[in-house]
């Protein structure tokens, strides 16, 4: 699925590439601090932020251990679109402009780290 380079309302319910159970988007940008468990088991993903945090639709999230982290680039479907406001966009904009800049600070980090450790060795 595409990003059309805006973050989904929080409400939004998909369907994820490979899912056999619809979620419904209730968080942005978030990072995990407990295990993380994907289909083949348990993976290391500690620093990692990811677009959505999502709960089953439609119980919701019944015992905290039952959120979803995901990014955009893995959502095969959007069931039903979330309500969208000004507000919304607003903070959606705002989102894209942040991590956008982080992105670009930890690319450009990297890139002196790895220079500096080039110089080093020569």
């Amino acid at each position: 699925m595409e990003n059309e380079g805006k973050f989904l309302p929080i409400g939004t319910v998909v369907l994820l590439k490979g899912g056999k159970r619809e979620l419904m988007i209730n968080s942005y940008c978030i990072t995990t601090n407990g295990d993380v468990y994907d289909k083949n088991g348990k993976v290391d993903v500690k620093g990692q932020v990811f677009d959505y945090g999502a709960c089953f639709y439609p119980e919701g999230m019944i015992t905290s251990d039952q959120l979803f982290a995901f990014n955009h680039e893995q959502i095969e479907k959007i069931s039903y679109m979330g309500y969208k406001t000004e507000q919304q966009k607003q903070l959606s904009d705002f989102i894209i402009k942040e991590t956008s800049k982080a992105k670009e600070t930890k690319e450009t980090t990297s890139t002196q780290q790895e220079t500096t450790e080039t110089e080093e060795a020569a």
